[in-house]
């Protein structure tokens, strides 16, 4: 599908603003792209191997890489400078893949560029490569329908003029099963039309945040199951004047887990969950989202939906299910971002509860 004219605008703000206007994470005007909490320490220590080239240039605002992904097809959505693609590419080994898509050519020159000196450091070639396209139409990109396992996405899918189109496209390249496990801004209220025109607001991501409600009928209506939160965290505007066109709208940075599994929302049925203990990272305790955690050989009783995502996901391998004859109505299933701003609280995991 051809860009509109109106895409074309948005995609040339943005490809300027982080292309040409940014240099490093300290020419930004909020703490969006500054993630307050930490990368689990396999992550850390990753990062710490990869050219600062990459580093550099770094503009996420989570932590939307999951463990134990080895040999497991990765795609990540408007990957910038790669440093989360080279982070994957790690993680994946030398029997998976990393493909990054981006817009932006220096952004795309910086994450080629290093590669070589990256498989270095790794000790074999990773298959990892960067194509440039745009994320709403990642066909055109030469991204084929279910090749990925696992899509990722830090703090990008709020630049894009056509959010659906995105989810859309994200879905039909997963496979069953798979995972899009991303980071992103949002706010606690629709952003008025009257802020999208504003360059910086725009590339800071603040007027193309969605409301997280818009954002959940979206994706379910495409197919995808509810969404999970994992951590959510507000994000403070630095700049005086972007704080007055914003007004009293609250932005957070939230990293969602959307699984194209089937959706058992609203089931009465429960199961009962074990965790093997068999992630690396994650030997002794796992967290799905705000509302699951998992200590390793501990049964836990799950709902139905959270049931369907552990028999039907990537993470089949992880767990073993049980079905439950008991009765589920006390059991945590999953709450929504729009609660936990109203709580205006930050957290990951179970903290929020």
């Amino acid at each position: 599908m051809a860009c509109s004219d109106s895409s074309t605008a948005a995609h040339n703000a943005v490809k300027d603003y982080y292309g040409k206007v940014l240099s490093t994470t300290s020419d930004l005007k909020t703490s969006a792209c500054s993630s307050r909490s930490a990368p689990h320490p396999l992550v850390c220590r990753i990062i710490k191997t990869i050219p600062s080239a990459v580093n550099d240039k770094f503009y996420g605002c989570g932590n939307p890489i999951p463990l134990g992904i080895e040999g497991k097809d990765v795609l990540d959505l408007g990957s910038g400078s790669g440093r989360d693609c080279y982070v994957a590419a790690a993680l994946v080994g030398p029997q998976g893949s990393v493909t990054g898509v981006d817009m932006t050519d220096e952004q795309l020159q910086t994450a080629r560029e290093n590669i070589d000196a990256f498989g270095t450091t790794l000790g074999y070639t990773p298959k990892l490569k960067f194509v440039t396209g745009y994320i709403e139409e990642l066909k055109a990109a030469g991204i084929s329908d279910s090749s990925a396992d696992i899509c990722i996405s830090n703090c990008v899918v709020n630049l894009s003029p056509n959010k659906p189109q995105v989810f859309t496209a994200v879905f039909n390249a997963l496979r069953s099963g798979g995972e899009l496990h991303f980071s992103d801004m949002y706010a606690d209220r629709p952003v008025p039309a009257s802020l999208l025109e504003h360059q910086i607001l725009h590339g800071e991501g603040l007027s193309g945040a969605l409301h997280t409600r818009e954002f959940e009928r979206i994706v379910t209506d495409i197919g995808f199951a509810r969404p999970r939160v994992l951590a959510i965290t507000r994000v403070d505007v630095y700049d005086s004047q972007l704080k007055q066109l914003v007004g009293d709208i609250e932005y957070y940075s939230v990293t969602y887990r959307l699984f194209k599994v089937r959706d058992a929302s609203g089931s009465s049925a429960g199961y009962v969950a074990t965790y093997l203990g068999t992630i690396a990272g994650h030997e002794d305790t796992y967290v799905l989202d705000v509302d699951n955690t998992f200590e390793r050989g501990v049964p836990v009783s799950v709902s139905d939906s959270t049931g369907a995502v552990l028999l039907d996901s990537w993470l089949a391998p992880f767990f073993t299910i049980e079905k439950s004859s008991g009765s589920h109505d006390k059991v945590a299933d999953i709450s929504s971002a729009e609660t936990l701003m109203k709580a205006n609280t930050g957290c990951s995991a179970n903290a929020c509860r």
